[in-house]
């Protein structure tokens, strides 16, 4: 099998780490390997696959006579912006893991599942945008029921871990958990969220826009309207809770005002799918957790139910591990289509 040469920038974080995990669990057919960071982290070393790599400075000219074919990128938007280009003037193609590109026509945006066709367009730009890791999950789920019925609306409220905020944000939970069980909580600092997490609910993930959204809830609309080239409404409600690891969503969905959903046919699509998984048996407390999810591949869907008032509306919950199936998997997947497409 042919062989590529990566790069992975942001190699330091959780994103980045998590990237060398699942490289490594996929068997992905890495040649030379290059792991990227700020000048705080160079010099660190990354163990893939039992050998040692040293962690090497960004900068401009790092990937001249490098070689490099795939370059991940997980180190934030304004890192993205400047150092992407160089990449891709190098010959690689960059798979970008922040936000910066993501609304920009020319590059796509992609969850594999949904619109693979859509990595073609890659030779416009270089780039290859990973989506927002709630709208990743939610459209696993958004998919095969928009192909059964035709979506006409969805409503979403997301139950969002702290690790989504980074490594930073699971220290400050944990720290705060600390501080209750030392009785210090009412001196617990407060630094990765506007308010303290442990023992809360912050209904604010992001910085508050003009129409009394935030940026994150943003995302999901365009977002999702982009992958699924569909023009149905998506109304977000983002919340961060005192969890570690792996976000939740309660979905609403309405179609046409003349489907009448069938709760079995539902389940059985969104089962069929590929990559997602369905537990649903509320009877026996079956039903996806962030327990469930942490440390998986998969998109698991439950509480599957039609709505009591309209035959055309469904209700579900999404739970996925945003860390892997949110960011790092779905950009390995990304680039597993893009060698198929390539060859």
């Amino acid at each position: 099998m042919k062989k590529y040469n990566v790069a992975v920038v942001g190699a330091s974080g959780a994103v980045g780490e998590e990237l060398f995990r699942i490289l490594e669990e996929q068997n992905f057919p890495v040649g030379n390997l290059l792991p990227l960071a700020s000048a705080r982290s160079a010099g660190e070393m990354i163990v893939f696959k039992n050998q040692e790599y040293k962690i090497e400075e960004l900068t401009e000219t790092v990937f001249e006579n490098r070689g490099i074919d795939i370059a991940f990128f997980s180190a934030g938007g304004s890192i993205s912006e400047k150092y992407a280009k160089y990449a891709v003037e190098s010959g690689a193609v960059v798979i970008d893991n922040t936000s910066h590109f993501r609304m920009i026509d020319s590059v796509p945006l992609v969850v594999p599942e949904v619109n693979p066709k859509d990595i073609e367009l890659w030779e416009d730009s270089g780039i290859i945008a990973n989506p927002n890791c709630s709208t990743i999950q939610m459209v696993h789920a958004l998919k095969p029921l928009h192909d059964l019925y035709g979506i006409k609306r969805v409503d979403v409220s997301t139950y969002q871990a702290t690790s989504g905020a980074g490594k930073k944000g699971m220290e400050e939970l944990v720290q705060q958990m600390q501080d209750f069980f030392a009785f210090k909580l009412d001196e617990t600092e407060v630094k990765a969220f506007p308010h303290r997490i442990a023992l809360n609910v912050i209904p604010q993930i992001d910085k508050p826009l003009e129409n009394g959204y935030t940026k994150e809830e943003m995302k999901m609309v365009n977002e999702t309207a982009k992958i699924m080239h569909t023009d149905f409404a998506v109304s977000a409600t983002c919340v961060r809770v005192p969890v570690l690891r792996s976000h939740s969503e309660s979905i609403t969905i309405t179609f046409g005002s003349d489907v009448v959903v069938d709760v079995q046919k539902a389940r059985e699509v969104l089962a069929n799918f590929e990559n997602v998984k369905v537990i649903d048996d509320l009877e026996n407390s079956q039903y996806p957790m962030p327990t469930t999810a942490t440390d998986t591949d998969f998109t698991y869907v439950g509480r599957v139910r039609r709505d009591n008032f309209a035959p055309n509306i469904l209700h579900l919950w999404v739970v996925a591990d945003q860390v892997r199936v949110g960011a790092a998997t779905n950009a390995v997947r990304i680039a597993q289509k893009w060698i198929k497409l390539e060859n």
